[in-house]
């Protein structure tokens, strides 16, 4: 979810977390006969209805964004409801780059028993941090000397870090000589030609991209283009210190209250109360991507707000309801998910 806990107020933590006080129900504009599914033009009534009056999706609540709902062959619902960004504005979005580093790795590999620890965060390379930044030169070598250390202590427990990912590209996938450009060019060449690019050359929180762009790589996901599309929300490990039973070292502070788990580069939103199962990876500017859990819909909440403490978490909180509406096809209210 986010990028940098540790270091950044920007966190992923604020990527997830559950959603506090709650609302109401749910109103709709147009009641769907039950075991009838919503017509497309119900869910766009719906979701544009969530996003424009829900109180998660106000303009105080996260300021001005850009929201879009589509599936394999297209955008089917958008929005910018207070102006703001669109679907070709440039954005950092933080640790919504992990999806795609791992998307390009399982892209190359496939899923390998080497490759997973890395990729759902239980390596024990838990020293780096989450800041996008890269002090100590421009190469992802040279960025990952860093912190680049491995506690024996996280080996095989889940601890939210970008070290897993900068220490798997240098020392697995051959990057370590990679400064932004060469892993911008090895990205788009993988996954897709959609212009990503990096502002720094740290995997887990570098990439530049427009929601145009993301949301042509969620679109091949769907397609099953691409090889994450069979390995989503598998290999997934329980992320919450608090939850019983799970051995997790650290997430970020918003996710104690709920119970997520972690796959590869992506979290899967599995809490038993308010969890739709969905697939995401929100960043800490407050970029939301997501696929539901059928993998037929995917969405985007794009906004960039590098000083906004829990911009991540924030964007998620809305997010989901607009998905939540899109789905059922009945605007939402409430400022907490009722999923089915």
């Amino acid at each position: 979810m986010d990028t940098n806990f540790k270091l950044l107020p920007l966190v992923l933590s604020s990527a997830l977390a559950v959603a506090s006080c709650g609302g109401g129900g749910s109103s709709t504009s147009s009641v769907v006969p039950p075991n009838e599914p919503p017509s497309d033009a119900q869910r766009v009534a719906a979701a544009t209805g969530t996003a424009n009056s829900n109180t998660m999706c106000s303009l105080a609540t996260l300021g001005t964004y850009y929201w879009e709902i589509g599936d394999a062959d297209g955008v089917k619902a958008s929005g910018s409801p207070w102006g703001g960004p669109t679907a070709t504005t440039s954005m950092w979005i933080f640790s919504s780059s992990k999806w795609l580093y791992a998307a390009n790795v399982v892209q190359k590999r496939g899923v390998l028993d080497v490759d997973v620890p890395f990729l759902n965060f239980t390596s024990g390379y838990s020293e780096f941090g989450n800041a996008p930044i890269c002090p100590n030169g421009d190469t992802v070598a040279s960025c990952k000397a860093g912190g680049d250390g491995q506690d024996p202590g996280t080996i095989g427990r889940f601890y939210y870090d970008s070290g897993h990912m900068q220490h798997h590209a240098a020392a697995v996938m051959g990057l370590g000589a990679a400064d932004d450009v060469a892993l911008a060019a090895d990205l788009n060449a993988t996954v897709g030609s959609f212009g990503f690019s990096y502002t720094v050359p740290q995997l887990a929180a570098g990439v530049v991209a427009t929601p145009q762009a993301y949301a042509g790589f969620l679109r091949k996901v769907l397609r099953g283009e691409l090889a994450i599309a069979v390995a989503l929300g598998t290999h997934k490990v329980c992320t919450n210190p608090s939850m019983p039973g799970c051995n997790a070292a650290y997430s970020p502070e918003s996710v104690s209250t709920e119970y997520w788990n972690y796959s590869l580069g992506h979290w899967v939103e599995d809490d038993p109360t308010v969890g739709d199962h969905a697939f995401s990876s929100a960043g800490g500017g407050g970029f939301y991507p997501w696929i539901d859990r059928d993998k037929t819909y995917y969405g985007i909440l794009a906004r960039e707000r590098e000083v906004e403490p829990e911009a991540g978490y924030h964007s998620a909180q809305c997010g989901r309801l607009i998905r939540q509406a899109w789905m059922t096809g009945e605007t939402v209210l409430s400022t907490v998910p009722t999923p089915e």
